[in-house]
């Protein structure tokens, strides 16, 4: 009865496998190709150098697109047009304008500062300064606070506070 089982075990596990085995196709051999005369070979060469010359090249026009590696999310700065008929502490930016001075008297502070066209001018506390409708905050004896309403990332206008420093290099 042993025999038998094993007999017919090798006979489901082993059979169906030989049957699996795939059968080589008979290998081809390569022939030689046909011989063209001189002539018709010559055609085909100048037939080839003509395809290559008519090879398209791509070039990328940028006109009126925007450019594919600036952020979507940025907003592009834009400077602030000048007031017509503003005092000229009124027509700079305030990044441009660069505190010399602080002086005082018994009442209040006096800061003398220099806009990019050189010229000098005397501010006090409450005058209007810069693009963006800044005034003069506070002055104390080595700063300058501004205080500008600037519009954010959403366009939301909020209040932006700029320090000019008597001395640049001190931190406090």
């Amino acid at each position: 009865m042993k025999k038998v089982l094993y007999l017919f075990l090798i006979a489901f596990l082993v059979l169906p496998f030989e049957g699996c085995k795939k059968k080589q196709a008979p290998v081809q051999k390569p022939m030689a190709e046909k011989v063209q005369p001189a002539e018709e070979k010559q055609e085909t060469k100048e037939s080839e150098e003509v395809k290559k010359v008519e090879k398209e090249e791509y070039t990328y026009d940028a006109k009126g697109r925007r450019d594919p590696f600036l952020s979507l999310v940025a907003i592009p700065k834009q400077k602030p047009v000048k007031k017509k008929g503003a005092s000229p502490i009124e027509s700079y930016d305030i990044s441009e304008i660069k505190l010399l001075a602080i002086a005082w008297d018994k009442e209040k502070y006096y800061a003398l500062i220099m806009l990019p066209d050189r010229k000098s001018y005397t501010i006090t506390e409450g005058m209007p300064l810069g693009l963006q409708d800044g005034k003069v905050v506070t002055i104390t004896r080595d700063t300058v606070v501004i205080r500008e309403h600037v519009k954010d990332y959403k366009g939301n206008i909020k209040p932006k506070d700029t320090v000019l420093k008597l001395h640049e290099g001190e931190e406090e």
